[in-house]
């Protein structure tokens, strides 16, 4: 109901983790202080409980949709779009794209990616990818077992990406309409 109001509201949706170099952090910030005062912040924890866990439940759909196609996660061929912790930025700070990207190489998988503002993966200290950015186009596509879409940039073509792709695991609600072809994580 709040969201058909034409002012005065800002819709949230979920994504496939926190990122960036205050939201992972803050809300802790906060309950560290709340605990000295002896309020309870079991709220803030839940939630913070939640976010830690949706890269691995967005894994967990990756596997669902490779599934249909009788195909698992390990040996897969598996493109994930955007490492950025936000759309139309370069800032990789805390991102949940590069966490996916781990777990799915743990599990086995073929990573790449494709970042139009991240033509190379940056030396990180926590995670060690020697990759650069996959461009996109109908034949780099066909190559993929699951285009995975964790940061929605503007420069990708949405259209082609659906109409080459085999299975897309969409954690950013790009595609609206139900697509034979994507599954909404």
């Amino acid at each position: 109901a709040a969201a058909t109001k034409p002012f005065g509201f800002t819709p949230y949706y979920p994504g496939p983790g926190l990122g960036g170099h205050c939201i992972p952090i803050d809300p802790f910030y906060l309950t560290w202080k709340a605990r000295e005062y002896g309020l309870n912040t079991r709220f803030i924890e839940l939630a913070g409980e939640i976010n830690t866990n949706m890269p691995l439940w967005v894994i967990s759909k990756v596997a669902d949709a490779l599934n249909t196609k009788e195909k698992s996660i390990r040996g897969s061929k598996i493109l994930v779009l955007g490492i950025s912790y936000k759309k139309n930025v370069d800032d990789m700070r805390e991102s949940p794209s590069v966490e996916l990207m781990q777990l799915l190489q743990d599990r086995g998988a073929d990573v790449d990616y494709s970042d139009p503002h991240l033509p190379a993966f940056p030396k990180m200290r926590k995670y060690k990818f020697d990759l650069t950015s996959v461009d996109i186009n109908q034949q780099s596509l066909a190559e993929y077992d699951c285009v995975l879409i964790a940061t929605d940039h503007d420069d990708f073509d949405y259209q082609l990406i659906q109409q080459c792709s085999s299975i897309i695991v969409d954690t950013r609600g790009r595609y609206k309409k139900s697509l034979s072809n994507v599954v909404k994580a």
